[in-house]
């Protein structure tokens, strides 16, 4: 049984660490906000290339696009792993990180050659500790993406799937559900697919797509004609470079969002644990200064009693 000394330096050293969780989970709730709001905001956009692409694609008349079209064999997969460059948000990035190389693992045991493109400090950390090595790493920037990575990002896999050196590319990251939960997600990014944006993320219309009211459905459709200027190829060019970048773009702000809603949670549970370990201490402790107390009085009463005799 620890004496008293140990015991109140225990506690203190806990009240140290409860003071350090709750500032972390305080400064995480104030950086929701801003990053929920980039997020919902680069939604609509997003959303709105995807069904634009969609129904471009339609009335192109086109014999083949290179980012539409499947190649008939993947040999070549890459695999885009957003994570953050922190830790202490709970299973953020152990979730992530392990559905990636799972995901990479099932690829391989196909024949299909893989490579990681990694954001997030985490992340190049996990596949350089494996002597995996990425052919592009993304560090420091987790908490406040910008629009020049994903460009970067997406310029690569895009040339390299026209030229037919990639073949199939994947994005698993964090979707940002609300502040309290995170939904992973893992979405085929290329070939770019025919469903909206909106389907391949599972969101609901009525309460995420704010421009639901707005878009074309198949009771108020109307066919026509669509002129292409200059032309249907520079036209899909422009919206899939505009879509490729947004899709990117999405998955860096939303797991930004995720992240921090991830460590207030992961916070919150350590000053919540830390208060009870006080609490179950400080009666540990309040016992054994009891007993001490108690045997203290003893012995000075049996001693009077000694001197008496």
């Amino acid at each position: 049984m620890p004496n008293l000394h140990d015991l109140e330096r225990r506690i203190n050293s806990v009240t140290s660490t409860k003071q350090i969780t709750r500032t972390m989970e305080m400064v995480a709730a104030a950086k929701i906000r801003r990053a929920s709001n980039r997020m919902e905001s680069s939604l609509p956009w997003t959303s709105a290339l995807s069904d634009m692409l969609i129904s471009t694609a339609a009335y192109a008349h086109l014999q083949e696009d290179p980012l539409l079209k499947s190649h008939d064999e993947v040999k070549h997969s890459v695999i885009i792993v957003v994570s953050s460059d922190r830790g202490l948000a709970g299973g953020f990035n152990s979730n992530t990180l392990r559905a990636a190389e799972k995901l990479m693992k099932e690829k391989e045991a196909q024949g299909i050659k893989v490579s990681i493109i990694a954001c997030g400090k985490k992340a190049c950390g996990y596949f350089e500790y494996r002597k995996i090595h990425p052919v592009i790493e993304v560090r420091d920037r987790s908490a406040d993406p910008t629009y020049g990575e994903a460009s970067e990002i997406s310029e690569y896999i895009r040339n390299g799937y026209i030229a037919g050196e990639i073949d199939e590319v994947i994005i698993v990251f964090n979707h940002m559900v609300n502040a309290g939960e995170q939904r992973l997600v893992t979405k085929t990014t290329l070939p770019i697919p025919s469903s909206s944006f909106v389907d391949q993320m599972q969101l609901k219309y009525k309460t995420e797509d704010i421009y639901f009211d707005f878009r074309e459905h198949i009771d108020d459709k109307h066919e026509g004609d669509i002129e292409f200027e200059p032309d249907a190829d520079s036209c899909l060019q422009y919206l899939e470079e505009a879509y490729l970048r947004g899709d990117v773009y999405f998955a860096l702000v939303d797991s930004a969002a995720a992240e921090q809603g991830a460590r207030r949670t992961a916070m919150k549970s350590a000053t919540d644990n830390a208060t009870e370990m006080i609490a179950t201490l400080t009666r540990i402790y309040n016992r054994e200064r009891q007993g001490a107390i108690t045997t203290e009085i003893s012995e000075i009463v049996g001693g009077a009693a000694a001197l008496e005799e």
